[in-house]
């Protein structure tokens, strides 16, 4: 969730103020949506480690950067369906409306990938690691 403000708040200042002056508005969407794709993604990566996946830091396979790695690698697929959803529904919708909806198709990608892959635990052989 706290993602999701990021990104629209990010993806508004953008566009709004600062790459106003940029043209046409599908490059200045551009921008904006990296900036703000970027700044929700570590947002999200933040919270799901301390938070949603808290539970797992003792057992995880990995550390904090390869973790980092791991979600990034995870969230490019995401990303790029986020991008190209919003790019496809801002021809018809609100650009914000449009960003929501990708926003809500990748998020299921992505948290399905993160479960699995990036925060999954070591499996314990006789209680030894």
């Amino acid at each position: 969730m706290s993602g999701t403000l990021v990104n629209m708040a990010v993806l508004y200042l953008g566009q709004n103020f600062l790459f106003a002056k940029v043209h046409p508005f599908e490059t200045r969407l551009h921008f904006s949506l990296a900036l703000a794709i970027f700044l929700a993604t570590m947002n999200n990566y933040l919270w799901n480690r301390w938070w949603t996946w808290g539970d797992r830091k003792k057992k995880a396979i990995s550390g904090f950067f390869t973790q980092m790695f791991q979600y990034y690698l995870a969230c490019a697929v995401a990303i790029l369906i986020q991008f190209v959803v919003t790019m496809v529904l801002s021809r018809v919708v609100y650009y914000l409306v449009a960003n929501a909806a990708a926003i809500v198709l990748s998020a299921i990608f992505v948290y399905i990938l993160n479960n699995v892959w990036t925060f999954r635990q070591s499996k314990m052989k006789g209680g030894i690691r």
